[in-house]
């Protein structure tokens, strides 16, 4: 293993954090809102979508400290945060001292999204940039198996206090993660771009590449493209980057306009909906991390071969087929099973598609001193949808709690406009540098 795959793995595994502590709130749901005995709207603002808010505030302001701090030094703040808040989350006492905690979570999950898969991409070479980025999604979706697995395991274990829990054994992997973030070097473009070291970028070039004439040729790229930049100073909101701006806000909107952490949060309450008792419907929630993370594999395995587009052209189809199979379950009331197996489909669709292009794509397509505003703002729009639809959550299911069928129709529509957005506008990055993508398909 290179010591450039060895980093990027250490940076992927932030992603194993973020999935954990997005999804093992779905265990603690029903138990919290029993035990606090809140209201829907309380419910949903404090308790289900309190750390997604703090997700939106890391995510607008992530780039701040992935710039001026570093991506690696970024990376271990982020370390810290998911332990501080695994543990006031495990030990709070009231709805308002577990939401300030789940909201210090968000915030690391926020900064998490901006800084790692920016590391990535920037310590990557352009033949395997896109397997390697996945390597976070990848990272993400097994963090959400094992906090549905673990879940699933800690249901009735001492009694009312299990999701405590549920949510406190987080903190483990992350200490250990932070540990780890120590022994990862920053990235060449930060190294150059802000550190104003070429020489210490160049060391870790040789280090990426293997060879002293291969990692100068890409020193001298980067460093010429900078000054391309330097020679046209604009702002981030400027004319020439309302193409990129518009490809990030559309990616992103359309992620969370597809239901996926709707069904995540909710899964095992749309699952007793569909007539599973509560042990099986979080025992499907662990078939729906497996699925998500065999197919978020096999994304891994294309994204380079087929290209991003592809991948989101494929994966628009297979949401249609499934959300609108979802919903004609409910309407028909057939058997809890469909509705299971339909849901199964639809996080398979979501891992192999937009689960596997988001990150990546995003983090590449900007310039590179836009970079981390770039994927700030991206993230941004993902996590302001995510924490909306989360918050509406309970209240939606509330009013179809007889059949949710409407819910399930609404995302299949949206995802036939991803459709059109994925053949007419999505432009393909696979196999460019960072630098080809900003002269080419930026028409710098």
């Amino acid at each position: 293993m290179t010591k450039s795959l060895k980093w990027i793995i250490v940076a992927a595994l932030s992603g194993f954090l973020f999935g954990f502590d997005t999804v093992v709130i779905s265990g603690a749901n029903l138990p919290i809102k029993e035990l606090w005995s809140t209201g829907p709207f309380f419910h949903g603002f404090f308790i289900m979508s309190m750390a997604l808010w703090g997700t939106v505030i890391g995510a607008l302001f992530g780039a701040y400290p992935t710039n001026v701090l570093g991506r690696k030094k970024t990376l271990t703040w982020v370390g810290f945060f998911f332990f501080i808040s695994a543990l006031g989350s495990a030990f709070a006492m009231d709805p308002y001292t577990f939401s300030f905690f789940r909201f210090i979570g968000g915030l690391a999950v926020g900064v998490s999204s901006i800084a790692a898969p920016i590391y990535i991409s920037e310590i990557s070479s352009p033949k395997n940039r896109g397997s390697l980025g996945v390597l976070y999604q990848f990272s993400l979706v097994f963090g959400i198996l094992i906090a549905f697995l673990s879940n699933y395991f800690l249901t009735g274990f001492q009694g009312g206090q299990d999701w405590r829990w549920m949510l406190g054994i987080e903190a483990l992997p992350a200490v250990l993660y932070l540990l780890m973030t120590f022994r990862i070097p920053d990235t060449p473009r930060w190294q150059i771009l802000y550190k104003k070291n070429d020489q210490l970028a160049l060391q870790t070039l040789e280090k990426i590449y293997g060879d002293s004439s291969t990692a100068n040729e890409v020193l001298q790229q980067i460093k010429s493209n900078d000054a391309h930049q330097a020679s046209k100073p604009q702002n981030f909101w400027s004319k020439k980057n309302n193409r990129v701006i518009i490809l990030a806000f559309v990616i992103s909107f359309f992620n969370q306009l597809s239901g996926i952490n709707f069904i995540l949060y909710y899964a095992p309450e749309i699952l007793e909906l569909a007539g599973f008792a509560t042990k099986e419907s979080l025992f499907n929630s662990v078939f729906i991390g497996l699925t998500n993370i065999v197919f978020t594999f096999a994304g891994l395995l294309l994204i380079d071969k087929l290209g991003r587009k592809q991948l989101l052209i494929a994966g628009s189809i297979g949401y249609i087929v499934s959300l609108t199979g979802v919903s004609v379950a409910f309407y028909q009331a057939l058997d809890s099973q469909w509705i299971a197996l339909f849901i199964f489909a639809f996080i398979a669709s979501h891992a192999v598609g937009q689960g596997t292009v988001i990150w990546v794509f995003i983090s590449e397509i900007f310039p590179n001193r836009a970079r981390a505003l770039g994927q700030s703002f991206g993230a941004g729009v993902h996590w302001v949808f995510a924490a909306l639809i989360t918050l509406v959550g309970p209240s939606v299911i509330a009013i179809y709690n007889t059949n949710p069928w409407p819910i399930f129709s609404f995302f299949a529509f949206m995802m036939v406009l991803q459709l059109f957005f994925s053949i007419f506008m999505m432009p393909e990055t696979k196999g460019k540098s960072l630098e080809e993508i900003d002269l080419v398909i930026n028409k710098k």
